[in-house]
């Protein structure tokens, strides 16, 4: 598979077969996605893969605990977004998640089941495998880059490897749940979660395929 095609085909993947993934292609993965840049080859990434029963035993915790705490741990220990999103980044998340709820045909007044598909997030989307990532606190904004370009690194490796990933931030509402059950050290900082396995191609949430903002808008070309 060529990158380009990896980055075509990458989409988060929010419905999979129960199809188990091989341990040889977790460990191909992270190691070749190793190989991704940083700063002062700082290498500041932290990775926990899981499945199986381990996994199975997450997800009960998880679980257990979303009844009455539907949004995890409390606030997290960093913004997801900023507090104060401008246009027209505004614009571009409200409609990807409407974009979203329109591909299951869930209404905006829906609450309920608009609320119910939130809390899919925290089921990782049925994947059969998850990772989780971790960056040293003393680490500043240009090691947070770097470990952004390693998970991105993870990404197209699955594309490689047949399989899919969802990227999921959301699981920072969970640090504290997270962080006890993989014994991640105070000394880490946890930034996200991530679903990983094959795509059930027949879901109608995985046609949906995000836009992308006008070439115009964010390339400046000069002296060429």
């Amino acid at each position: 598979m060529k990158v380009s095609e990896a980055l075509d085909t990458r989409i988060t993947c929010r419905a999979y077969t129960d199809q188990p993934v091989e341990a040889e292609k977790i460990n191909r993965i992270l190691k070749s996605a190793a190989r991704s840049p940083s700063g002062g080859n700082l290498q500041p990434w932290h990775v926990w893969a899981i499945g199986g029963e381990k996994l199975a035993e997450f997800r009960s915790i998880v679980q257990s605990k979303i009844v009455d705490n539907p949004f995890g741990d409390g606030a997290t220990e960093y913004d997801i977004y900023p507090k104060e999103l401008s246009e027209p980044y505004k614009a571009r998340r409200a409609k990807c998640g409407e974009d979203m709820y329109a591909s299951i045909n869930v209404a905006r007044e829906d609450k309920a089941e608009r609320q119910k598909h939130f809390n899919r997030n925290f089921d990782l989307f049925g994947a059969p495998a998850a990772m989780f990532f971790a960056i040293d606190r003393q680490m500043g904004l240009g090691q947070w880059s770097d470990l952004g370009m390693y998970i991105q690194s993870i990404m197209l490796m699955a594309r490689e490897e047949g399989l899919h990933t969802a990227p999921q931030e959301a699981w920072a509402l969970w640090y504290k749940t997270i962080g006890e059950f993989l014994g991640i050290p105070d000394n880490l900082m946890f930034f996200c979660g991530m679903g990983i396995g094959y795509m059930d191609e027949n879901a109608p949430i995985n046609t949906l395929r995000t836009d992308r903002a006008d070439f115009n808008e964010y390339a400046h070309i000069e002296g060429f």
